[in-house]
């Protein structure tokens, strides 16, 4: 039982030191409203949003090389249950990381759309 304590909290302290490593970007601020934004700030949301999804996939990429390095660090030492643990832990990183981004620009191109029906409008 001791030993199975230890191998949990082993576990969490390398899960935890994890998450330090890789930095979770922050996604822009600001979305801008198409019905009242100038095409400038429209211009300056998308390269927000360019670089948020790059960091995004930066972000993921790091838990891939801080999930292979734990599993090499763990080596025969780690439970099959452990490595479970640690890519159930990866993975819902990367699916929240993901589901944002993706919320993040649908915002952005619902946006878009509303920009470019007013300008539509606006030269017929």
């Amino acid at each position: 039982m001791k030993s199975l304590l230890a191998a949990v909290l082993a576990l969490g302290l390398t899960a935890g030191s994890a998450h330090a490593a890789c930095s979770y970007p922050k996604a822009p601020e600001k979305i801008p409203d198409g019905r009242s934004a100038t095409l400038d700030e429209m211009r300056a949301a998308q390269l927000a949003v360019k670089d948020y999804d790059k960091a995004i996939n930066a972000y993921t990429d790091c838990l891939n090389l801080e999930y292979d390095g734990e599993i090499a660090k763990g080596g025969t030492n780690l439970s099959d249950q452990q490595k479970k643990e640690l890519e159930k832990h990866r993975a819902q990183k990367q699916n929240a990381a993901v589901d944002e981004d993706q919320q993040v620009a649908s915002r952005l191109n619902e946006q878009i759309r509303i920009f470019k029906a007013k300008q539509a409008a606006n030269k017929g």
